[in-house]
């Protein structure tokens, strides 16, 4: 269906707005029916005060601008400190968003991919609204897409920096961890019933709940936490009476940032700025004698199971299961990448059975990462952990899987989809590698200026190495690794991209993965993941070693990064030669 565009009219934002937006409309009756008559979705930003150019904003959607306009101006500033610092604003502006197909529900849905896109973009501190309104089927919804599109392109052309190019919004880090994505019915059903337990939990005053939610890479984990965190700390408090102590975890220097500025974004650490942290931070700075309401924990399967360094205790999950109300714990087996998170089978067991038994196990079983078809994804997992080398199969939604013969060629194919921003496909793209090279934090090898991956004559260096200068280091404040530009010269490891999309991921799997007698084997002796090769004593004496099972989980988390594709380069001359071979009949 060909859309009509938008009509968008910008005024200042007080009380002569709406005075001013008849004025506009004067003498274009069409225009005057749209934005005054019909449904509406508007956007009122502030630059800040400290002139830095970041913006307050708030986005909503009415049935009568004026009304609503005055009703902000009036009332809603006595009463909400977001309304009275924008009243206060003499270069607050208002973007008034008209279409003749507007009705209730598709405001209500352009309003909410409006947050989606806002809170991405650098130059929002601030994005206020208290409202989820992700909406279901009705007669327009198949046109919001491409009529948001318009209105995105149509703003765009008015103020650049408050609306960045689309395909940079949705490569931002932020953007994939917004709680305003869309649910699908799994991830919806899943929210619902988490809430009505929540809910139960806290009014009847247990504590050490568990719901365990478990679901491999890509399947929506974690947009469903981070929408159950919004919901609980903006509309849990009508159903309660009280504001609810929610608190969100993750053991991940990366993914903590992300939530962090979701946090910040959203005022949603208005209340204690340790919202989000850490498990080590939260355990010591919580007593058990006073637990908090809930605790909503990414990548639970990075808990430590021993004590180190500030953490004194044998069992992170433990520690915090008996600091709330309820835990709501994220867990993929298939991502422990260290010894120091090792759990034992049975254990894991036990946790999933009595679970289970509570009806509190929650399995996500959508991919929602890779946009693959089931028989590529088949062919990653028997890849990785039935050790096999399958002919790769031809994917029906044109996922593109390739194998390369040299990391050069690896490199320039990255490079290509990394500098088309426009390409819906294309864009954020990077090299990632297994620990097989040797790399330390806070020294500089002996022999130049960085760690580096070497294969024969070409090399890269390592994360996080490559600094830039001031205004680069300063625009890279709060990007996680493979958001700052100069990563694309840089090589990708577990613990910089696990829980993070690209759009095309360029994997090298180095000699620590090899190709012997027709099946894959997993050699810890060229691996310099520390971590994940050395033994661990458990029950307080018995060694065990676990480095095949995480030599697996780190090869699994790479090859699952790219959304688009997925290329390959092995090190080892075997796997090489078996997955070319594999490529033949692709």
């Amino acid at each position: 269906m060909d859309l009509k565009s938008p009509v968008i009219k910008e005024v200042k934002y007080n009380e002569y707005a709406f005075r001013e937006l008849e004025r506009q409309v004067k003498g274009d009756e069409k225009a005057r029916e749209l934005l005054l008559e019909y449904p509406t979705d508007y956007i009122i930003y502030s630059s800040d005060k400290d002139k830095d150019g970041n913006y307050d904003v708030y986005v909503g959607e009415t049935n009568d601008i004026g009304r609503r306009t005055m009703q902000h101006l009036n009332d809603d500033s006595k009463e909400r400190d977001d309304w009275e610092y924008l009243s206060k604003q003499s270069d607050a502006s208002m973007f008034v968003i008209g279409h003749e197909h507007f009705n209730k529900s598709l405001t209500l849905d352009i309003e909410n991919r409006m947050m989606l896109y806002l809170t991405s973009v650098d130059h929002v501190k601030k994005l206020n609204n208290r409202r989820f309104n992700n909406q279901n089927k009705y007669y327009t919804s198949e046109e919001m897409a491409d009529l948001f599109s318009k209105i995105w392109r149509s703003l765009r052309k008015r103020k650049k920096d408050l609306f960045p190019i689309e395909q940079v919004i949705k490569d931002s880090a932020i953007f994939k961890a917004s709680p305003f994505h869309s649910l699908t019915n799994e991830q919806h059903k899943a929210r619902e019933l988490i809430l009505d337990k929540v809910k139960n939990s806290i009014r009847s005053n247990q504590t050490g709940q568990l719901i365990f939610v478990e679901g491999d890479a890509g399947s929506g984990k974690t947009v469903l936490l981070s929408s159950l965190f919004y919901t609980i700390n903006t509309e849990l408090v009508d159903g309660l009476g009280h504001r609810p102590r929610n608190y969100l975890l993750v053991n991940h220097d990366q993914q903590l940032t992300v939530y962090q500025q979701i946090a910040k974004k959203l005022d949603l650490d208005q209340y204690d700025r340790d919202v989000v942290s850490k498990p080590t931070h939260f355990i010591n700075t919580h007593d058990e004698d006073d637990p908090v309401d809930v605790v909503l924990i990414d990548e639970a399967h990075l808990l430590w199971t021993q004590g180190k360094q500030s953490y004194q205790g044998k069992n992170q999950l433990s520690d915090i299961l008996a600091r709330a109300k309820v835990t709501i714990v994220i867990f993929d087996k298939h991502q422990s990448l260290t010894t120091e998170e090792y759990w034992k089978d049975d254990v894991i067991d036990k946790i999933r059975k009595d679970a289970d038994n509570k009806h509190n196990l929650i399995k996500l079983n959508n991919q929602m990462r890779m946009d693959a078809s089931p028989r590529t994804i088949s062919w990653i997992r028997s890849l990785v952990y039935d050790k096999n080398v399958k002919p790769i199969p031809i994917d029906d939604r044109n996922y593109d899987l390739k194998i390369f013969d040299s990391p050069i060629e690896l490199e320039k194919a990255i490079r290509k989809h990394d500098s088309d921003k426009e390409n819906q496909k294309d864009g954020l793209s990077r090299l990632l590698a297994t620990f097989d090279w040797e790399y330390k934090n806070n020294k500089n090898p002996d022999d130049g200026e960085y760690w580096e991956v070497k294969v024969d004559n070409w090399e890269r260096p390592w994360n996080l190495q490559i600094k830039g200068d001031r205004n680069q280091r300063r625009k890279n404040k709060g990007l996680s690794w493979a958001e700052q530009t100069q990563t694309i010269n840089e090589i990708g490891s577990t613990y910089t991209i696990q829980g993070f999309d690209l759009n095309y991921s360029g994997v090298i799997i180095g000699p620590s993965v090899k190709y012997r007698k027709g099946k894959i084997i997993f050699d810890p002796h060229e691996s310099h993941n520390h971590k994940a090769i050395q033994n661990r004593t458990v029950d307080g004496k018995t060694k065990v070693n676990n480095a095949d099972r995480f030599l697996q989980n780190e090869l699994n988390v790479l090859l699952t990064r790219g959304v688009h594709g997925l290329y390959i380069y092995a090190v080892d001359d075997e796997l090489r030669q078996a997955l070319l071979d594999a490529q033949k009949n692709y």
